[in-house]
């Protein structure tokens, strides 16, 4: 009775590690609420001490139908919010989707071209080891650049 006893014991302890679900830090996101979109951004890892000489610039836009003179942007940013009982920070695209611009008058019979409108933008640190989410109304595009410090240099007392 004794070994029966065991052998189910060392069943179940093999069965329950075989089963273990990993938490990928995604899973701690939630799922993009009615009318938004969720975009993911997962960043390609780095050597220890490069990545704090980095940083990712966020880009929430649109494309749309413009004159193609005028400056035109629109009138959203992106914000950052910490992910309650986790520390994640995530972002989410707030404000207004109407465009502002100049007003210089095109030349006669000028026509319209297809172009990115973005908003405010914002830069943050460069972390490979989690996820960049953000959350955007639906129709938005997000883009991001990663930017490199260049090489330190010493200022010139006078």
């Amino acid at each position: 009775m004794k070994h029966v006893i065991l052998i189910i014991g060392l069943v179940v302890f093999f069965l329950a590690d075989t089963t273990a679900v990993a938490i990928e830090p995604l899973d701690a996101f939630p799922a993009a609420a009615k009318g938004q979109e969720r975009f993911v951004i997962t960043l390609p890892e780095k050597e220890k001490g490069q990545e704090a000489q980095l940083q990712v610039e966020l880009v929430a836009g649109k494309k749309m139908l413009v004159d193609g003179v005028n400056q035109v942007r629109l009138g959203s940013r992106i914000e950052p919010h910490s992910l309650k009982g986790w520390g994640y920070t995530f972002y989410e695209v707030t404000g207004t989707a109407e465009v502002v611009g100049t007003l210089m008058a095109p030349p006669e019979g000028a026509g319209q071209v297809m172009r990115f409108v973005a908003g405010s933008s914002l830069v943050v640190r460069y972390n490979s080891r989690l996820p960049i989410v953000i959350y955007a109304p639906a129709g938005y595009e997000i883009r991001y650049r990663i930017w490199q410090a260049g090489e330190e240099k010493a200022a010139e007392k006078k």
